[in-house]
């Protein structure tokens, strides 16, 4: 899901008001890409890419953190290539990668517009252990939600789901700081990684942009893992 410039937010109220105080936002500009070739994959500096400053929040992530291979994911959570790889490839990650401690795998996010933003930022309001299944139900419920007439309503009943009162859920999406946090990370990776679309994975550093298999995993990790 690639934008053609760089929007991002300045303020954050409930969702029914965000046309009135929502600010500037990263702009959609089309569809998400296909995954490049490793051939053509760039590499960037692990300086980089593990600054303290390309999070401004916890840094979310599964698996040992001595694992041989990192994933980095930059995802949206309006972006439909995003909700494919976590309901049709991501499960088989986490089953015969992460948790066989062969991959760590982070997720940061990168909002393009205000629904993933406030998505993003009732994942962070819950407890922590709670972040990534708060992310996968995001996912899984996507078109329910993301694309209709009252997203408000759509996230309300997925947070009531993971526990949040209706108050909670206002006074989350209401937090102008989280708000501009959770955008901090998309503004660090445009900038110092050329991160344009989601979804984008690092794999030890190799940068794959689009859509990406379960048979595109396997071939990536086959050689890193090697003798592992």
């Amino acid at each position: 899901m690639p934008f053609s410039r760089r929007r991002f937010l300045v303020g954050a109220g409930q969702l029914a008001l965000f046309a009135a105080v929502a600010g500037p936002m990263l702009k959609l500009a089309g569809l998400d890409g296909a995954l490049i070739s490793p051939a053509a994959a760039q590499t960037v500096d692990a300086a980089k890419l593990f600054a303290p400053a390309a999070s401004a929040l916890t840094e979310e992530s599964l698996g040992a953190k001595d694992a041989p291979v990192t994933i980095v994911e930059y995802a949206s959570l309006t972006c439909s290539h995003c909700a494919a790889f976590h309901t049709q490839t991501f499960p088989t990650l986490k089953s015969k990668y992460i948790d066989t401690g062969k991959v760590r795998f982070i997720l940061r996010e990168f909002p393009f517009d205000p629904v993933a933003t406030a998505g993003f930022m009732l994942a962070r309001c819950l407890p922590d252990d709670k972040y990534f299944p708060m992310v996968s139900s995001l996912f899984e419920t996507q078109r329910a939600w993301a694309f209709g007439n009252d997203p408000a309503q759509g996230l309300l009943t997925v947070a009531k789901q993971a526990g949040m009162s209706e108050a909670d859920f206002e006074k989350c999406l209401s937090d102008k700081d989280l708000a501009e946090k959770v955008q901090a990370s998309a503004q660090y990776a445009n900038k110092e990684l050329g991160v344009d679309s989601t979804p984008t994975f690092f794999i030890n550093g190799k940068k794959f942009a689009g859509a990406i298999s379960v048979a595109d995993l396997d071939k990536e990790l086959a050689p890193l893992l090697q003798g592992k």
